[in-house]
């Protein structure tokens, strides 16, 4: 790999919409799910999901919007870039989010939202 390239690596964690937290959460915790951040009262949710993630965010679902994939990549500057120089608008610059990643959000042709993004070390 050059250096400063982006690699996707792998799919991280799938987020879907939730109406009502807690119910949400009683429901994936009686299926076994273990909560990594979040819980009945929170806006976002994030459940264990071997070495991925199950995440819930409150809300309507938007319209034209099912949720989103998560790919860890290798370099996420390199790959908001690799987006940018393909002529495509990612929604912000790359950004460092509270639950331990930096990551930026990228609609593809169809609406479908992707986040790139690496865990902060």
């Amino acid at each position: 790999m050059i250096e400063n390239e982006a690699q996707i690596e792998c799919i991280n964690a799938i987020t879907m919409y939730t109406a009502n937290m807690l119910r949400a959460v009683r429901f994936y915790r009686a299926m076994g799910f273990r909560v990594r951040y979040g819980g009945e009262n929170a806006r976002f949710t994030s459940f264990h999901v071997g070495s991925g993630y199950l995440n819930l965010m409150t809300g309507a679902v938007p319209k034209g919007h099912w949720g989103r994939v998560i790919l860890y990549v290798s370099n996420v500057e390199a790959m908001h870039r690799r987006a940018t120089d393909a002529g495509f608008e990612p929604e912000g610059s790359p950004a460092d989010a509270p639950w331990g990643e930096r990551y930026f959000h990228l609609r593809d042709p169809d609406g479908n939202e992707l986040s790139f993004a690496r865990p902060i070390v």
